[in-house]
């Protein structure tokens, strides 16, 4: 299964991030995920899992670095601030010395389509993904990660369905991978906790 690869072209100034508002919480919820299996480093060594915070009023936003799954402590020069994109051009603009997340598209399709988001994350569990697809809370199986395609898959899910409502999804071309999202990254970490154990047998 690939994984970790980042897909987009990007623009960066190449400058290591100071501390920022949402740094400890962003944090502290990374490592919950951590806890809960949800990101670390699967059999081949490769890092999975990533989270982000929107970044006041608009929508530019923190998230992880590409290739941080298997670290256990982040320091700002992990993160990126993604500050613009363009779907079509499949590129974004960042600030900080890392390469954002290799979902970093998903999670700006996210912010674009709900104004009240503000943390997303991104994780992988099998049970709980085959469980979203048999819910139909999935984007289409042929559509990779990392993607201008499924940006706009996640502007479907948006649009249509109980996805709103439910704040979670699975990624029908990326085994394994789910997405949740909320007003705030407690919310993220309660969704992603509540909808697991009830995909639980």
């Amino acid at each position: 299964m690939e994984t970790g690869t980042v897909k987009f072209h990007y623009e960066s100034d190449g400058v290591e991030l100071g501390p920022f508002a949402a740094f400890e919480e962003l944090n502290a919820a990374r490592q919950e995920l951590a806890r809960m299996g949800l990101l670390g480093v699967d059999e081949n060594g490769i890092g999975f899992g990533n989270v982000s915070v929107r970044d006041g009023a608009d929508d530019s936003f923190y998230v992880t670095g590409s290739g941080t799954g298997g670290l256990s402590d982040l320091g700002p020069e992990h993160y990126a601030k993604v500050t613009a994109w363009d779907f079509e051009r499949n590129w974004l603009r960042c600030e900080g010395r890392t390469i954002a997340s290799a979902e970093s598209l998903t999670h700006a399709a996210v912010y674009a389509m709900a104004a009240d988001v503000r943390a997303v994350a991104h994780g992988h569990d099998r049970a709980l993904w085959h469980w979203l697809c048999e819910r139909g809370s999935v984007t289409a199986t042929d559509v990779a990660y990392g993607t201008p395609e499924m940006a706009r898959e996640v502007m479907r899910l948006l649009r249509a369905g109980d996805v709103r409502q439910t704040k979670i999804f699975a990624m029908g071309g990326h085994k394994d991978g789910i997405v949740a999202f909320g007003s705030d990254l407690r919310q993220v970490v309660n969704t992603l906790t509540t909808t697991r154990n009830r995909a639980r047998p």
